[in-house]
């Protein structure tokens, strides 16, 4: 049996650097990004914990490809679908919670 998954976009306070990520359980990885359990990793030196945008997928596979298909995606690209989803990029974490 397969697990869901979600693809997520973080953001630092200045809403300059974005990070693309995939993960089965989206509470528990923001979490991580938010008290910097991967110390070493991008999200952690750039500052990046900023919920911004989100979606859900029923197969993690599913989540996977979307997340592959932002990455190759512009700058813009990401930006529209955040302005979007989360018009004024506030952090989307304690509604999830």
């Amino acid at each position: 049996m397969q697990k869901g998954g979600a693809v997520y976009l973080i953001t630092n306070k200045e809403n300059r650097v974005l990070y693309i990520g995939v993960t089965s359980n989206l509470i528990v990885r923001i979490w991580e990004h938010k008290n910097k359990i991967h110390s070493n990793s991008f999200s952690a030196k750039y500052n990046c914990n900023k919920l911004v945008y989100y979606q859900f997928f029923f197969n993690i596979d599913e989540a996977i490809i979307e997340e592959k298909r932002l990455k190759a995606g512009n700058r813009q690209n990401k930006i529209d679908l955040i302005n979007e989803f989360n018009p004024e990029w506030k952090d989307l974490f304690d509604d999830l919670v």
